[in-house]
């Protein structure tokens, strides 16, 4: 009776939304988490656990989410389903205000986990009446035939209720943005203004320990805080807020930290932010789940993981004409980028031994694509960008070049610091070419080089890759014969003192 009812109720989830139409505005990139084993080779640790969704709704509503899954997708896959259902199916209207917006959301939320809940009901009750059967206290292997039979069942049970779910819910109604966050996903805004500059704005926090707003909604049901902040992840995740996982939402009293609360710690009530006009607003909106965000910041640290995003995805965004061919190439530079500083075997080494499971979903607001009739050099001057292995101990520096396709006329901005581009000439002494990312802790330097200047100054190579000559070197494909003409033109009195610059 139990898996017919949770066959019906998959059957319906999958029905709900089958003729919402997909948002052709926006791109999904994915990678599965991985552990990488000493000689940097990666396995897959579980099954994918990520979930999302993006849909087109009427009257210009559009709707998206990612879901970080743990101890099993059911949760993530469950949610995707089931709350497009209940905000697209005309809950929604233009008419509706931002109070109204606000309290549809919060609506959702609470329905979709008692939806989920409901669904468990039977495996719960189940799961009940066999632990009631068991003996307590006795190992596997001591139980009667009978007993491990019912034992393996309890387990297989254990397993298909457990498990929750993060979310961060992106709502456009109104050309307004509202943002519902539950956990440690995130939520970017990169805004281009009129001359050029973009402004990065993380929408929400990630309802941690870290977070006081939380801390002190948690203090006002009685827990202590500051054992909170010692403990770290509770009941095995570091997420305050979550969907689903009915160990701490029932049995919360079970657990030493969360025993002295009045009611439910761990709650499923989204944080809403909206809505922000998005009026005449060029740029794109960024939801990354928490593996994506973990993975940036374990290879490069904290400090600028949200600029070094948006200038990765400003890159590809620049050189491609699809956005799902765009969010995937984030995806898979940001997990080679773990990976490499892991093979490093420098001391960020240490956290980028494994990644949890990445989904990034980007979706343009007025933003312009590179031209698929151009190639990457004729969309832009090609810029690389340096970023570093942020190390607080220690001075040294380790780079990764990225190559970031910089828009003619356009400028970078991160914090205060800008890099501008011209068109034509070349930059003046105060006008520097490159894209520089910095912040209090990290500063990344970057050369700069234009595929459209000094054509002439690279040899063409053939198909194949050049041979050494009879001496074992391999010819330069860079002649600088006009550079030390120029030069020996300008200073050709200091020339002939010093015997000539260049080749002799």
């Amino acid at each position: 009776m139990a898996a017919q009812r949770r066959s019906l109720m998959q059957s319906q989830q999958q029905s709900w939304t089958d003729d919402l139409p997909l948002c052709q505005l926006c791109g999904v990139g994915t990678a599965a988490n991985c552990m990488y084993s000493p000689d940097g080779k990666g396995t897959q640790m579980h099954p994918n656990e990520d979930g999302h969704f993006r849909f087109r709704g009427d009257d210009g509503c559009f709707l998206y989410g990612v879901f970080n899954g743990f101890d099993g997708g059911r949760v993530a896959n469950f949610v995707s389903q089931r709350l497009p259902a209940e905000l697209l199916l005309g809950q929604l209207n233009s008419s509706h205000s931002d109070a109204d917006v606000r309290r549809i959301l919060l609506q959702a939320f609470d329905v979709v986990e008692k939806s989920y809940f409901e669904t468990i009901d039977d495996a719960l009750a189940e799961k009940a009446n066999l632990q009631s059967q068991l003996p307590e206290g006795v190992l596997f292997h001591q139980l009667s035939p009978q007993n491990q039979k019912l034992s393996e069942r309890l387990s297989m049970l254990e397993q298909e209720v457990s498990g929750g779910a993060t979310a961060v819910v992106a709502l456009i109604l109104n050309n307004k943005l509202y943002i519902a966050n539950v956990g440690t996903n995130r939520a970017l805004l990169c805004k281009s203004s009129s001359d050029g500059q973009n402004q990065v704005i993380q929408i929400g926090r990630a309802h941690t320990t870290d977070n006081e707003d939380e801390l002190l909604r948690l203090a006002q049901l009685g827990l202590d805080t500051s054992r909170l902040r010692q403990a770290g992840p509770i009941s095995g995740q570091s997420s305050t807020r979550r969907i689903g996982d009915y160990k701490v939402k029932f049995n919360y009293t079970d657990i030493d930290i969360l025993s002295a609360a009045k009611n439910k710690p761990i709650i499923a009530e989204p944080e809403i932010h909206g809505g922000h006009p998005l009026e005449g607003v060029s740029g794109f909106l960024l939801l990354m789940s928490e593996g994506l965000i973990k993975a940036l910041e374990a290879a490069h640290g904290p400090e600028q993981a949200n600029q070094e995003m948006v200038a990765i995805v400003a890159a590809e965004l620049a050189q491609q004409s699809n956005l799902e061919v765009v969010a995937q190439a984030v995806v898979d530079r940001v997990k080679r980028l773990h990976h490499d500083v892991f093979a490093s075997g420098r001391q960020r080494a240490a956290h980028c031994s494994r990644h949890e499971d990445m989904t990034l979903l980007i979706r343009t607001l007025n933003y312009p694509l590179a031209d698929s009739a151009l190639t990457p050099t004729q969309g832009g001057r090609i810029y690389p960008v340096s970023v570093p292995y942020s190390n607080s101990q220690s001075t040294s520096k380790t780079s990764v070049t990225l190559s970031l396709v910089m828009p003619s006329q356009s400028t970078l901005t991160n914090g205060t610091n800008t890099a501008s581009t011209q068109d034509e000439g070349t930059p003046t002494p105060s006008q520097s070419p490159t894209a520089t990312l910095q912040s209090t802790n990290t500063h990344t330097q970057s050369s700069s080089s234009s595929s459209g200047d000094g054509g002439s100054l690279f040899r063409q190579r053939g198909s194949q890759a050049a041979q050494p000559d009879e001496t074992g070197r391999v010819q330069p494909y860079v002649d600088f014969t006009q550079f030390y003409r120029l030069w020996g033109a300008d200073h050709c009195d200091s020339q002939s003192t010093q015997g000539g610059l260049g080749p002799q």
